[in-house]
């Protein structure tokens, strides 16, 4: 009789603690979905000021015509991106940073181009988008450190001993981080 109310006692409490674990991995996971959620909104904030930017520029007598479009081709393919928030694997991370850095690689030409334009420096509206554009630019990379802090929280959680057992049971799987773009390790070179 004693040894069945303790094995009762061992499983309830083994029952317990496997709750306690898997409740700890649902909230970590949708810390990652929120911050996530911050991501893609950053960029669609980014997304939306553009047209606002190459209407603007397009005002500029003479302007480039093949650098405006490539900076709507990369918004259109950028935006085309979806990543489903159940599934943040790594592969799906680096395809939507993929088309993300196309933008941004795109944007930094206009804005180096629209340099060589007295007009657009003078124009006001130019000014505040570069502005706003810059600002958005900080809250990517902000929402994109929070969301790599959540991840590795939740990447932690689901591989140590014992949450794993848990995490592989329940079908918790690790989450791909932001990376570094390549050639970004490499400081740009300035001639004067």
């Amino acid at each position: 009789m004693k040894k069945g109310i303790i094995v009762i006692i061992v499983i309830v409490l083994l029952g317990m603690f496997g709750c306690n674990k898997y409740n700890g991995l649902v909230n970590q996971d949708e810390n990652v979905k929120n911050k996530w959620g911050v991501v893609q909104s950053s960029y669609q904030r980014r997304a939306d000021l553009i047209p606002n930017l190459v209407n603007t520029v397009k005002g500029a007598a003479n302007f480039e015509t093949e650098t405006l479009t490539k900076v709507m081709e990369a918004r259109a393919s950028a935006t085309q991106i979806k990543v489903d928030v159940n599934d943040l694997s790594p592969e799906k991370i680096q395809q939507y940073q993929a088309a993300q850095g196309q933008l941004s690689q795109a944007l930094g030409r206009l804005l180096a181009v629209s340099e060589s334009y007295p007009e657009l420096k003078a124009n006001q509206n130019f000014l505040n988008l570069q502005a706003q554009l810059e600002g958005t630019e900080n809250r990517i990379n902000v929402a994109r450190n929070d969301f790599n802090d959540a991840v590795k929280g939740y990447n932690s959680s689901v591989r140590k001993f014992p949450t794993n057992i848990v995490a592989g049971v329940t079908g918790f799987k690790q989450k791909g981080y932001f990376e570094a773009a390549a050639g970004s390790d490499k400081a740009p070179e300035v001639k004067f």
